[in-house]
């Protein structure tokens, strides 16, 4: 799951790249706000991903195939509708975006071209996160791996083949990211039907059964608001870089981008510390659980030190690779540092997320949210004001500092309860 998940902030540095090719600040500024906005409005949708591969963990867990079916089917519906919703209100997101970050005019109409495209792919989007989270429900990383580098593979290649070699730019990049999320859809849905096949037809009263539906809602509630903060954090660091200037803007989004390179080699355990930790609550195996805690911070810290010291080593010709713009590489540079070692900081908010949302404990994992956002803003305008962009990335690593931490707290009582005799 590492791996798989090591393709997605390549294709983020890969679409970075292509727009900085072309040696425009006010464009890569205006990619930068756009995928701010974009987080917003889909990865507040991740609960269709993380929900589901709970829920089918715990399935699997208990040994209930009928009722991974089930929950397939359900987080399908919801996945299309929310979707389609999404692709109606396009232009209302792309106005608010604009008016949220405040960029200079050059800016603005980049993003608001990009976003207005992205957004047409949001019901293929929502169900491969589906497909994508009963995959990792499943525990079949292999399967997993190859719907990961489908995606973000295709994705890659349209985004230079419409970016550079049509010379379509910032809008090449975002058809690109429509087609490959097409095509990955079509070839996930066909492996799920494969899967299901062997199995009786199930009905409508099943798919819709209310008490599970109230369920998966209930679940999926907690995990939209704890994503809104999430997104809101990220959404806020880059409306106050734009404050700064377009160079700072460009600057951060590049650094941004190589955070999340690190991020995502901490997304492969806690994917599996989801998955672990959701199975072994539906089998009722408290030394399972226990041993899932255990393996995942070992591993965590160890691939987060090994991400911070290659970005500490290769940092500055990562910069260099992805613009071409000399002012936009020297503020990067200066600011290298606190990139590098941001996933050292977020270790314990990357694994207490995946333990908790695998364990469905979704009322602390939202508590715990809000209380590091509100901690972030604190420092956010506090260290903003007094270190100006050092004081920004001071308080992101303050953000994962007490995300993490939070949760480690919380983890005692429910523990104890869940695994009450």
């Amino acid at each position: 799951m590492t791996l798989g998940y090591l393709t997605t902030p390549l294709l983020g540095i890969v679409h970075t790249a292509v727009v900085g090719q072309f040696g425009n600040a006010a464009m890569l500024g205006g990619l930068a706000a756009g995928a701010v906005v974009l987080d917003v409005v889909l990865a507040t949708f991740n609960f269709l991903r993380s929900g589901t591969t709970s829920l089918i963990a715990q399935a699997s867990g208990s040994g209930d195939f009928e009722e991974e079916r089930a929950v397939f089917w359900r987080a399908i519906i919801v996945a299309a509708l929310s979707g389609l919703t999404l692709v109606l209100v396009a232009p209302l997101i792309a106005t608010v975006g604009e008016w949220f970050l405040n960029a200079e005019q050059p800016v603005t109409a980049a993003m608001d071209l990009y976003i207005r495209i992205r957004l047409i792919s949001a019901p293929v989007a929502f169900v491969n996160y589906v497909i994508f989270g009963y995959v990792l429900g499943r525990g079949n990383a292999p399967l997993g791996l190859f719907l990961q580098l489908l995606v973000n593979g295709i994705n890659i290649a349209f985004s230079i083949a419409f970016g550079l070699y049509l010379g379509w730019g910032i809008s090449g990049v975002a058809w690109g990211a429509l087609c490959s999320e097409t095509a990955a859809m079509v070839v996930g849905m066909g492996i799920v039907y494969r899967l299901f096949r062997p199995a009786r037809k199930m009905s409508g009263r099943e798919m819709c059964n209310i008490v599970a539906m109230r369920r998966m809602l209930r679940l999926n509630r907690d995990m939209m608001i704890r994503s809104l903060a999430l997104v809101a954090a990220y959404s806020l660091f880059t409306r106050q870089s734009a404050q700064l200037g377009t160079l700072t803007l460009a600057a951060n989004e590049v650094l941004l981008r190589i955070f999340l390179f690190s991020g995502y080699f901490l997304d492969g355990f806690a994917a599996a510390a989801q998955q672990l930790a959701g199975r072994a609550v539906g089998a009722g195996d408290q030394q399972a659980f226990l041993r899932t805690v255990q393996l995942t911070a070992g591993w965590g810290f160890a691939l987060a030190g090994l991400a911070s010291v290659l970005i500490w080593a290769f940092g500055e010709q990562l910069i260099g690779s992805i613009t071409t713009t000399a002012e936009v590489r020297g503020v990067a540079v200066h600011y290298l540092p606190w990139a590098a070692f941001a996933a050292l900081s977020g270790v314990p908010a990357f694994q207490m997320n995946g333990v908790f949302t695998g364990a469905t404990w979704s009322r602390e994992m939202r508590n715990a949210m809000l209380v590091s956002f509100a901690a972030f803003v604190a420092t956010l305008f506090t260290f903003g004001a007094m270190f100006g962009n050092h004081g920004l990335w001071a308080a992101l690593h303050v953000f994962l500092l007490v995300r993490g931490l939070s949760l480690l707290s919380a983890m005692p009582h429910r523990f104890r309860s869940a695994f009450a005799k």
